[in-house]
């Protein structure tokens, strides 16, 4: 087991990194290139997992962290990139670590900051990657590629372009690359306000809602899509992530917010069709973080605040009435099944859906909503992070870094639990991620890689 220190903003030689760097133009099988894993849903196809783990057992190698971050790790190959916080200076930080030992890579400043409310801070959002670049994009509005030597390829600002962001909680969305297209998403309040002591959004012009397309290459804007919404005010504000789906051949891109789930042409971002709402009394703090997931034919939109999920049939078009899209609805079935912040997985046929506040898990047939089991954790406290699985195995993490092994299938299995942290923690958030036959689990301090 090697325990790796951080070593702050530590300069490798060029020669090194030459020798250290392989060259990857696509993403592999055994890759989790994104927030949402290779597919977009929390799975992976990996098929040789480790169940039994701890602080010191199957642990091939630790890596203590500079700072707090509700960031995945995603990996690529031999590498694994990660945002993060650098608490002590108040930095936001790009990582990249060699996945077979944890070995510093390379480690970029993006911006200044750490965090702006008290529950989260501005490295929220997880990197992406096609296997050419790295995009990293924090709650400041800095998105910014490398390539895989950690050498910069362009940087912007999205509150510089396209106008100061309007949320009450600082704003987290993961980029999202697809056949070539950097995607992100900005679902936020119409008017300017106060927040935290300082105003927010813009004062003297409209603040968009709206998809943008970018050139991964080059950070070049390709479209963008101003996305309307008849939500009020906090329930205009979205913490998604756009996800791409293809159902019967007809690809899009899913989004979710501001009372609405919507599907998006990938090449110009018209609006293909509309579904909403869940809100039909247009209150006022319903503020949306699960992103969509798709299945079989379904898309899951979940409600906040206790709310119940909505199967939406996928394949519509235009604005569709609740009796055109809606195929199920979990209130009707289970008013348990539910989620106000973490986003549901789609494995093997099943869509897994995590309570957070209720700290249980419900494996739900996607056609019918027929809930095949739904178990409480055992966990004292909120699982905010989103199941990932592979392996037959769901994983997931609690914000006191207690880590769960649930088996996948017709019947609910408890395979394993752990407290990964070294002491008490609060609102971890972090998914796990699957790749090259590993677990990669993030808490505030570390980040491990666990192996058979």
């Amino acid at each position: 087991m090697n325990i790796i220190p951080f070593r702050r903003f530590r300069t490798l030689t060029a020669a090194f990194i030459a020798a250290l760097a392989t060259s990857i133009a696509v993403t592999g099988a055994g890759d989790w290139p994104s927030w949402r894993g290779p597919h977009e849903n929390g799975a992976s196809d990996e098929t040789e997992l480790p169940t039994k783990f701890s602080r010191t057992e199957n642990v091939l190698w630790k890596v203590n962290m500079p700072g707090p971050a509700a960031s995945t790790p995603i990996v690529l190959g031999d590498r694994v990139f990660l945002s993060t916080t650098d608490e002590a200076n108040k930095k936001l930080l790009a990582m990249c670590l060699d996945r077979k030992t944890g070995k510093e890579l390379w480690v970029k400043r993006v911006a200044e900051g750490f965090q702006q409310d008290d529950r989260s801070n501005l490295a929220s959002p997880s990197p992406a990657t096609d296997g050419k670049v790295v995009v990293f994009f924090y709650g400041t509005g800095d998105l910014i590629a490398f390539d895989l030597d950690g050498n910069e390829k362009w940087k912007r600002n999205l509150q510089d372009d396209y106008g100061k962001f309007a949320f009450l909680w600082t704003f987290s969305t993961s980029p999202m690359i697809y056949d070539g297209v950097l995607y992100m998403q900005v679902l936020q309040r119409d008017v300017a306000f106060e927040a935290w002591g300082r105003e927010v959004g813009e004062t003297d012009k409209p603040n968009d809602s709206y998809l943008l397309a970018l050139n991964p290459a080059d950070g070049k804007e390709l479209w963008r899509q101003v996305r309307p919404s008849k939500a009020n005010a906090e329930s205009l504000e979205a913490f998604t992530t756009p996800i791409p789906y293809t159902h019967d051949g007809r690809a899009e891109i899913l989004i979710a917010g501001g009372d609405c789930l919507t599907g998006h042409d990938p090449k110009t971002g018209e609006e293909l069709w509309r579904w909403g709402t869940w809100n039909p009394e247009r209150i006022g703090h319903w503020r949306l973080v699960p992103s969509p997931v798709a299945g079989d034919g379904i898309i899951l939109a979940c409600a906040p605040k206790k709310s119940p999920v909505y199967a939406v049939k996928a394949g519509g078009k235009g604005t569709l009435t609740d009796e055109q899209a809606l195929a199920w609805v979990s209130v009707d079935i289970d008013d348990d099944v539910s989620s106000d912040v973490s986003t549901p997985l789609f494995y093997k046929g099943h869509f897994y859906i995590m309570n957070s506040d209720r700290k249980s898990l419900a494996c739900v047939e996607p056609k019918t909503g027929n809930v095949v089991w739904h178990e409480r954790l055992p966990s004292a406290t909120k699982i905010e992070s989103s199941p990932t699985a592979g392996d037959d195995k769901i994983y997931l993490q609690s914000h006191a870094g207690d880590v769960y092994v649930v088996k996948a299938g017709d019947k609910f299995e408890l395979l394993h639990e752990v407290r990964m942290t070294e002491k008490q923690e609060r609102d971890i958030r972090a998914s796990i991620s699957l790749a090259s036959g590993c677990l990669f689990i993030r808490n505030h301090n570390e980040l491990f890689c666990i192996g058979q």
